[in-house]
């Protein structure tokens, strides 16, 4: 970034006829036109004041733009003769204004704004915006903020900018020549700044269960906040991440630093982070400035789905307010009342589902209002916006899990929903889904927190599959694996002939507290999302020895299943205090006394009518 000395030199030798003071320039407005003002730290702040300080002249002038972190005097009560607000995307400084009916708020897909721009069916007569100090060329940048405004300035009769040798000189599709610029408007202070406030146990949770999502050489779309800082802390083991985002903030900064974003697999651009705004401290705005890494381009570049489907192993992280049983997710609205905007999340959302191997993610907490509201609600409330329909959600991530939607009913959505729901509120959550019909009548909850710190990848041979505890949300999947046995699997499984598997077992099967039962699936296939084995104790506290049972599928025998999960649930049970296991096993069932025995447990057999019954204890266990 520039002195304060080079600018001056730079505008005096070269661009002496166009410097203006702010007022000056102001005067050059008329009444009755459209102005955009630059969007987030690239606010003209010195500009948007004169238009209140020296705008006595003007009346009837609309004022568009996205968020800007600077003030916004023009929707003072007041100023309605003078000024309208309308805002594509409504921050702190102009919500009262636009909730009190003092200013509007058009709903708009940030990936068509510059659409609308240069058709002029959204006319733009005047451009405030804030730029770099001009280079040798005569050429300024647009620094932190191109987005909207790289379609005003080359669509607008009239462009004014602030010169400020703090704004960086970013590279990519950020450059506008002086002579375009009617009135160049010297300023020397620091851009405004947004930091992230300090990560809560909740933010750090939901960033874990998010960051399970990505794989090394996937793609991102992140915004600012506390859930996306918290989400790139939790992807510091990553490899070869790529980003493609409409906003940068700081918390990329540490991946580059840290390796992990290289942007070598990426499928467009590779090693560029693109990006249409950057949002953060002076240490991002500093380490934009003049960096070759970085690409600025317009949001109908970066939030163009189609151009968002181009990367492989997109993945799109939006944050909401709330989301109801069917996945419908409201992003703009509180209480009924206009909030924020749909910015870009549907144009990513819509991109990453179709990205090969692409996923999209809204990602929010579980609870609001200091944890006495549910965000998973029953349904949305009245007047609330529905920014993401139910057709395009796919992952929802809580400080409670994941959800996985695609593909998924109301029903299986609905229980999905409910698991990652706080614990306080999936009682009510359940009475108002069965209320709607979503669920089955006898359909069974669980209070009890999942226990994600027991999923592990695992090879068995040269095959990786997901163990991981069973969820209240697999019970068709569960229902499906004990319908493809074979006759000789059910009976080893059940010591009986089995014709049917109502939802009735399979929701006594997945009802679980994970500490006096237990159950581990093995998932294979090519996500993998097929349940292919099955284990599960229960705790007799009698004895504290937990009965277990083991269901593998057929075409998974003899790979080594029913070893990996003897093994796990051994290691659960252990961390639990319990004494060992029991179970009853056919004479005939050598694979499975075969487990058992090379366990490392101490094992006792007794045989009666062709059944073993086996007690299996712990080596610190008296035999």
């Amino acid at each position: 970034m520039r002195s304060g000395r080079t600018l001056r030199a730079a505008l005096d030798v070269r661009f002496t006829d166009k410097i203006r003071s702010a007022g000056e320039a102001i005067a050059l407005i008329g009444r009755g036109r459209r102005i955009l003002v630059g969007s987030g730290a690239g606010e003209p702040s010195s500009l948007v004041a004169a238009l209140v300080t020296h705008g006595d002249h003007l009346a009837d002038n609309e004022i568009v733009h996205l968020l800007t972190l600077g003030p916004a005097p023009y929707v003072a009560p007041g100023l309605e003769h003078r000024f309208r607000h309308t805002a594509f995307f409504i921050g702190e400084n102009v919500r009262e204004a636009v909730q009190a009916g003092r200013a509007d708020f058009m709903p708009v897909f940030l990936s068509e704004i510059p659409a609308l721009i240069q058709s002029r069916r959204v006319r733009i007569d005047a451009v405030l915006v804030q730029v770099s100090p001009p280079d040798e060329h005569g050429f300024v940048s647009l620094g932190v903020s191109v987005d909207v405004v790289r379609a005003a300035v080359d669509s607008a009769e009239l462009v004014i900018a602030e010169v400020n040798p703090s704004m960086p000189r970013t590279l990519g599709d950020s450059f506008l020549h002086v002579d375009r610029i009617a009135a160049l408007v010297p300023v020397e202070r620091a851009l405004p700044e947004l930091s992230v406030e300090p990560l809560d146990d909740v933010c750090r949770e939901i960033g874990r269960h998010v960051a399970t999502l990505i794989p090394d050489g996937a793609t991102l779309q992140t915004g600012i906040g506390r859930i996306p800082h918290a989400v790139t802390e939790a992807l510091l083991g990553r490899r070869d991440l790529g980003v493609h985002t409409e906003m940068l903030s700081d918390s990329v900064i540490d991946l580059v630093e840290a390796g992990v974003v290289t942007g070598r697999r990426k499928s467009l651009l590779p090693g560029k982070i693109v990006t249409s705004f950057a949002m953060g401290t002076r240490r991002l705005y500093e380490w934009i400035d003049d960096n070759p890494a970085i690409e600025m381009r317009a949001s109908d570049f970066t939030n163009d789905p189609f151009v968002i489907a181009r990367h492989e192993l997109m993945m799109s992280i939006n944050s909401a307010l709330a989301v109801d049983l069917t996945g419908q997710v409201a992003a703009d609205t509180v209480g009924g009342r206009f909030f924020s905007g749909i910015g870009g999340q549907v144009d990513f959302i819509r991109g990453a589902a179709r990205s090969r191997g692409g996923k999209s993610i809204i990602a929010l907490p579980s609870t609001a209002k200091q944890g006495t509201v549910s965000r998973v609600a029953a349904t949305l409330e009245a007047g609330a916006g529905v920014v993401t329909s139910r057709g395009d959600v796919r992952y929802v991530v809580t400080e409670f899990g994941v959800a996985d939607l695609w593909g998924k009913n109301i029903r299986q959505r609905a229980t999905a929903l409910i698991e990652i729901a706080h614990p306080s509120f999936r009682a009510e959550l359940l009475a108002a889904a069965k209320q709607r019909r979503y669920v089955f009548p006898d359909q069974r909850m669980t209070r009890a927190v999942y226990p994600w710190e027991e999923e592990r990848t695992e090879t068995v041979g040269d095959v990786a599959v997901l163990v991981r505890p069973l969820r209240a949300a697999d019970q068709e999947e569960l229902q499906d694996l004990f319908y493809r046995l074979s006759d000789e699997s059910t009976y080893s499984r059940f010591l009986q002939h089995k014709r049917s598997h109502p939802s009735e077992e399979m929701q006594l099967l997945v009802d679980l507290d994970y500490e006096n039962n237990m159950a581990l699936v093995v998932l294979g296939g090519s996500e993998p999302t097929e349940i292919v084995a099955l284990a599960r104790y229960d705790v007799d506290p009698a004895t504290h020895l937990a009965d277990i049972a083991f269901v593998v599928r057929d075409d998974w025998q003899r790979k080594g299943l029913g070893t990996l999960l003897m093994r796990r649930m051994a290691e659960i049970a252990r961390q639990r205090g319990l004494a060992g296991f029991s179970a009853d096993v056919l004479a005939t069932n050598g694979a499975m006394l075969g487990v058992f025995h090379r366990s490392g447990l101490r094992v006792r057999a007794e045989l009666e009518a062709g059944v073993y019954h086996v007690v299996m204890t712990f080596a610190e266990q008296p035999a």
